[in-house]
């Protein structure tokens, strides 16, 4: 019985500006941000110090625009597209820097055979076929997962 009342009156935890990692996020990133941007603008030009000074504006706006979200209020369908394109990106750049990879082994190293190629490059080889991996993984996960419309009529 005791362990019931413990765990009820959890249920309602203390929210704290720390507790929220948008708002530390903001926080944390304004103050390394004034402090540079004020050392900055003293050294460069006129015209790169006004420009910086609206970039650091933007950045001020955008990340208090970001403050507001709420994490908890955010569905797991709306983070479908998200974690899609997050998959797919990784599938990209990962045979993307695969094709550079051999564009610059071609190019530069001629001389060497494509097992001496992989001999040598097979830490970078290694990289770009994990960050594919990776990829394919997230869109597996999301191949398996259960239809919207299923999960919506269990709940």
């Amino acid at each position: 019985m005791d362990l019931k009342r413990e765990v009820t009156a959890r249920k309602t935890p203390i929210t704290t500006k720390f507790d929220q990692p948008l708002i530390l996020l903001r926080d944390t990133e304004a103050l390394l941000r004034d402090k540079t941007v004020g050392t900055l603008v003293t050294v460069l030009p006129p015209q790169v110090a006004t420009r910086l000074q609206e970039t650091s504006q933007v950045a001020e706006e955008s990340l208090n625009q970001l403050a507001e979200i709420e994490l908890d209020q955010i569905s797991d369908f709306e983070l479908q597209p998200a974690r899609i394109l997050v998959g797919l990106s990784f599938v990209g750049f990962g045979s993307l820097a695969i094709v550079f990879l051999m564009l610059y082994l071609y190019t530069l190293h001629p001389e060497l055979s494509t097992v001496e190629q992989i001999g040598q490059y097979w830490y970078q080889y290694a990289w770009c076929v994990c960050l594919g991996v990776a990829g394919m993984f997230i869109l597996g996960r999301e191949a398996m997962r259960q239809p919207v419309c299923d999960r919506l009529d269990t709940e």
